[in-house]
């Protein structure tokens, strides 16, 4: 089962990624993404096995992303790959079949490629404008993943992700997503991991305003 809440680290340098980590984790993130870019392999990995032991006592997950070697060489639990980086299969080829492979997509053509390498979830976005990434694809907006959710009708996962903010969530459900990654609105506020798992988790409420094919559920007890 995918989490349906992502962290992607945050930082002005590798230390800062690696607490903004530590911070997620104690705060209850279930999945962090590291994200580095703009560094060499050998530094990578010893962020990789340092964001790895932080994961490992929380139990969280850990996706490198990117970088599907050292997923491999620190047993993460898998890697995000974006659109301009190592085809899905080849990862997959090299990979422990344990370990689980996400994609970068913008389009419902994106989404269905992803779909046919059998990736095990898609990052679809931006949902918003967001300086946490450059050359931004094309903003998508509530609408877009409306229609993309309706045309792929896919039991594979679908993140949002992309300038998300907690207000953001409830209508978001409705369009069908999985669930959200989110970056800057974690990094500012630690805390809020706590409301976003909440609106995720979902009360009988939203479950049924983002899966109306579903019968009545009786209330969870938490």
């Amino acid at each position: 089962m995918i989490p349906k809440l992502h962290y992607i680290s945050q930082g002005q340098s590798v230390q800062e990624h690696i607490d903004n980590i530590q911070n997620a984790c104690a705060s209850g993130a279930e999945l962090v993404q590291l994200r580095l870019k703009a560094i060499d392999e050998a530094a990578l990995l010893e962020a990789a096995e340092k964001a790895r032991a932080i994961t490992s006592h929380f139990q969280t997950r850990l996706i490198i992303n990117d970088y599907y070697k050292i997923a491999k060489a620190v047993k993460a639990d898998g890697v995000h790959l974006g659109k301009n980086d190592s085809c899905p299969t080849v990862a997959r080829a090299y990979m422990e079949p344990w370990q689980i492979i996400g994609g970068t997509a913008n389009t419902v053509a994106d989404c269905k490629s992803l779909i046919d390498k059998k990736v095990d979830y898609i990052g679809l976005g931006p949902f918003r404008f967001t300086k946490t990434k450059e050359n931004l694809a094309p903003v998508l907006g509530q609408q877009a993943y409306s229609e993309i959710l309706e045309a792929l009708k896919t039991t594979t996962p679908i993140i949002a992700v992309g300038g998300i903010t907690l207000e953001a969530v409830p209508e978001l459900l409705k369009t069908g997503i999985h669930g959200v990654a989110v970056s800057e609105e974690i990094t500012k506020n630690f805390n809020i991991i706590s409301e976003f798992n909440t609106l995720l988790r979902g009360t009988s409420l939203y479950e049924q305003l983002w899966k109306p094919d579903q019968p009545d559920q009786p209330d969870k007890k938490e």
